[in-house]
């Protein structure tokens, strides 16, 4: 009797023992920081866009995070750690150094780095080591189609805003195109779906030329643009690029009715650079402060907080992603395998709308094409998700 008395009390004391502890482990773990890893662009050729489009969004949305308490998991909020590298601009440092953020460091999630480039590079290992990769900055079609199931691309891809470009131009009557792209993986598969288009819309490109990443001169090519007087000028390009091509087609008087560049257009400095004479042109964009009530309090947010305004192209997809990888963990915790379950098979609230994924894809969201109108980057294709009807002359360059 006595024996099963001292089992009795041993068992109870182990038991008020682990109840004890259990509060102290429980604030251990609210007290742990959740590790997010990412490489971004601070030098080199894609920092203009890099240091837009994405790192400032990250920047904020921890910033927003932290000052609300931390973030939700099960219960209980914990604060964020951005734990970021420079990459350079180079695709091998951004893989060794995921690599490294993954496999020995360990973070608990990581965030995209900027581009189609290298996201092509990076998101196969972030599938390889079961990470959630909700990408803002990759255009490729390729990428999707490889379906890896871990990569959630927020863009829309070349096919939908190639296509909703040629909609617009063939709306308008536009018969002839002349065309500039970037040769690299974001260029060469917008080139080929910008072309196949045009192709089905009947409209003809009467020229195209490639050039090369860091290009200083594109005066030449628009010269023997101007020659042709194509209907529709369209440049697939960075922005250095998008701002090189527009400064020469003023300096060389060259005038199409419509005038579109990619990505760069919808970006605060370009608004800066070319001034005036923003007004009419026509580039990659899908949202600005009117499309929600959620759209005005970032845009807000972000001019107040990180003293510039935000793009009106990605940095809404940048800030949507960050918005849904919140929302999943606050439901699921950090398990990765149950956040790619959750991000996979649910609709999501975000600035930009609903957005649900279908086999990797935005699903919610169609191509789109945005236009400079008096200060402001206008959705104005499709009509259905405009925010301003499209202008369609663009004014002579002053």
């Amino acid at each position: 009797m006595k024996r099963n008395v001292n089992l009795k009390r041993r068992t109870l004391a182990a038991a008020l023992a682990l109840a004890a502890a259990a509060p102290a482990v429980s604030f251990a773990q609210a007290d742990k920081p959740i590790r997010i890893g990412y490489t971004m662009s601070r030098t080199g050729p894609y920092a203009p866009g890099a240091q837009v489009s994405q790192e400032p969004n990250y920047l904020l949305w921890a910033e927003q995070v932290n000052a609300a308490g931390g973030l939700s998991v099960k219960g209980q909020k914990r604060k964020v750690e951005l734990v970021a590298y420079d990459d350079r601009s180079e695709i091998e440092t951004a893989v060794r150094t995921y690599e490294k953020l993954m496999g020995s460091d360990k973070v608990d999630l990581i965030l995209p780095p900027w581009g189609s480039a290298m996201n092509f590079a990076v998101a196969p290992l972030a599938n390889r080591y079961g990470y959630p990769f909700l990408a803002p900055t990759a255009l490729s079609r390729k990428l999707i189609d490889m379906q890896l199931p871990y990569f959630f691309s927020l863009l829309q891809q070349p096919d939908k805003m190639m296509g909703a470009l040629a909609d617009m131009l063939s709306a308008n009557g536009v018969k002839t195109v002349a065309v500039v792209y970037m040769d690299d993986l974001f260029g060469i598969e917008n080139m080929a779906s910008l072309r196949l288009a045009l192709k089905d819309k009947g409209m003809q490109i009467i020229e195209s030329k490639s050039y090369p990443l860091g290009v200083k001169d594109l005066s030449p090519v628009l010269k023997s643009i101007k020659t042709l007087n194509p209907d529709a000028f369209i440049g697939i390009t960075y922005p250095p690029d998008t701002i090189l091509a527009s400064t020469q087609a003023r300096e060389i008087e060259f005038n199409p009715k419509f005038f579109y560049a990619s990505v760069g257009t919808a970006f605060p400095l370009y608004k800066q650079r070319i001034a005036a004479n923003t007004e009419g042109v026509l580039g990659m964009g899908s949202w600005n402060p009117k499309v929600s009530p959620g759209a005005k309090a970032y845009f807000d947010a972000h001019a107040t907080q990180m003293k510039k305004e935000p793009d009106r192209w990605a940095s809404g997809h940048a800030w949507a992603g960050l918005q849904i990888m919140q929302q999943a963990v606050e439901k699921v915790g950090l398990d990765r395998k149950a956040l790619r379950e959750h991000i996979a098979n649910n609709e999501f609230d975000t600035i930009l709308g609903k957005i649900r994924f279908q086999r990797g894809e935005n699903a919610s969201i169609p191509g789109t094409v945005g236009q400079w109108q008096g200060g402001e980057f206008e959705v104005v294709w499709p009509p259905a998700r405009a925010t301003a009807k499209l202008v369609t002359a663009k004014p002579a360059w002053k």
